[in-house]
């Protein structure tokens, strides 16, 4: 395998320090050419800082980089892409008020002359690269109005457009649906056949053997294991990530749940064509109790916990909370009545990129430490750093950007913000994307403390195995409606089943 896949860089003794962490550790790691080389390590491992050094985001502080046998320092992003170093992020880096295609050709956009923006052309390749991803997807859509899978999308076709030589994808299927996916795969065949090398990082490590050809481990800074994936199984993976068993997350116990704390009637988000995105929905949740909801991308999940939000001000529909209805209309009225909600783009509605890990941990609870006009920092300290240690987040310091921590760190601040306003109904959308083994058995870990505690929660999930495992009911909504109530230990039939009526309905006719 590799006589067919020869070595395009090369990363020697590579030692990355930032103030307070090493990231890397003399690290020596290879990429093929033609191949999928899969990346794969828990949350801050150094899995996204390797990638920003081999995308020239970040340089090396030691060690050396070879591009084609001959050292190269790629001093910024653009040097990189010049020697053909592309890279799909996991935090989108596009911008909601360009359409679709600006979005792909933003910084090397197609002129005539070398004056004037080609918009005609780039509206064409735009569409060819839709075409080629097999979505329907107008190139001159503001890129704010699509849902984020839809613009994680995007970011991959922008990618494609750089035809790079070495193409990063940093959790590329997080947002996607499954059809999505396989769409994703076989456009990465068609890039390996042209001997593309490909950098693959995901959590989900079944994707991962199915898609790599070689396989690179990190642990705290360190490589564990590098390897051809032919062999390689989940055992031997997570062994060499956390250096143990793998951390699972089914029910250790059953906990009796107590009376209705939370109750949905008639919720209903009209479209603006006509129809509903969320088509009168009802739903209650008990003390004590998780329940999933789940259903494939477009479902109308993420719209109905929106909506229990206030945050569509067209939506309709009853809520009650202890049996009480809420009259609140406000998303702060809301979080004053008991309701918090983790959103699914953890950087565009969950955080302030610019601020400290400690203000975006109290950002929802300010209230607490303040007396008058005083608001006094050794209280909102001393409770950031108690969320800090009970959500187990990797950090140097309180005062550094919450920016800096790695996606599930990020996760687990966003998760801390909300505990910390005291819910009586926790709301979580997608709570484990883009996370790996060890931060998302975290995660579910505090979820069952919670419920435990007498907390409900309804959390929403594109993973069924997940949703099968952690939930106390699971409900399945499609096309904007519930289509199924199912109980603890359903069958995994059943659910899709119930999450694909169109399909059901095709194969009885």
């Amino acid at each position: 395998m590799s006589e067919a896949h020869p070595i395009g860089l090369t990363i020697r003794s590579g030692s990355k320090l930032y103030p307070g962490t090493q990231a890397l550790k003399n690290v020596d790691f290879d990429l093929r050419m033609g191949a999928v080389n899969v990346l794969v390590g828990e949350n801050g491992a150094g899995k996204s800082t390797l990638m920003k050094v081999i995308a020239g985001v970040e340089q090396l502080n030691g060690g050396t980089i070879t591009l084609d046998g001959n050292p190269v320092v790629f001093a910024d992003r653009t040097d990189a892409a010049r020697h053909g170093v592309g890279i799909v992020f996991q935090e989108l880096n596009l911008f909601p008020n360009l359409t679709v295609a600006e979005n792909i050709f933003v910084g090397h956009e197609k002129t005539i002359g070398g004056v004037h923006i080609d918009r005609m052309a780039q509206h064409a390749v735009a569409a060819a690269l839709m075409k080629r991803l097999e979505q329907d997807i107008d190139p001159d859509m503001p890129l704010g109005n699509l849902r984020i899978g839809q613009q994680q999308i995007v970011e991959i076709a922008k990618a494609l457009a750089e035809d790079a030589r070495i193409l990063i994808l940093d959790e590329p299927t997080s947002a996607l649906s499954a059809a999505e996916v396989e769409v994703l795969f076989r456009v990465i065949g068609d890039l390996k056949r042209q001997g593309v090398g490909i950098v693959y990082i995901s959590h989900r490590l079944e994707e991962l053997i199915r898609i790599g050809d070689y396989i690179t481990v990190l642990r705290d800074g360190v490589i564990t294991g590098a390897r051809s994936m032919e062999g390689v199984d989940i055992p031997w993976i997570v062994s060499n990530m956390i250096g143990s068993a793998s951390k699972e997350f089914p029910k250790t116990e059953h906990q009796s749940l107590g009376d209705e704390v939370f109750r949905v009637e008639e919720v209903s988000l009209p479209r603006p064509a006509g129809g509903y995105v969320v088509d009168h929905v009802s739903l209650s949740v008990r003390s004590g109790e998780i329940v999933g909801l789940y259903g494939l991308m477009g479902a109308g999940r993420s719209e109905l916990l929106e909506c229990i939000m206030a945050q569509h001000p067209g939506a309709r529909g009853t809520l009650y909370i202890g049996g009480e209805r809420v009259k609140e209309r406000s998303v702060s009225g809301r979080i004053r009545r008991g309701l918090a909600l983790i959103p699914e783009d953890r950087k565009r509605d969950g955080l302030v990129q610019i601020m400290s890990i400690r203000e975006n941990l109290t950002l929802s609870s300010l209230g607490d430490f303040t007396k008058g006009f005083h608001l006094s920092l050794r209280a909102e300290a001393a409770k950031a750093v108690e969320f800090v240690k009970r959500m187990a987040i990797k950090i140097a310091s309180l005062e550094h950007p919450v920016s800096s921590l790695s996606g599930g760190n990020q996760q687990k601040v966003v998760i801390g913000k909300a505990l910390m306003t005291r819910p009586r109904i926790l709301l979580m959308d997608e709570p484990s994307r883009g996370i790996d083994i060890g931060a998302k058995a975290e995660i579910f870990r505090t979820m069952r403390k919670l419920a435990a505690d007498g907390l409900g929660i309804l959390f929403v999930t594109s993973d069924l195995e997940e949703v099968l495992a952690l939930s106390d009911r699971i409900l399945v909504m499609a096309n904007g409606r519930l289509t199924g109530d199912f109980p603890a230990g359903a069958a995994a039939a059943e659910v899709i089943s119930a999450a694909t009526p169109h399909l059901n309905k095709v194969k009885s006719s």
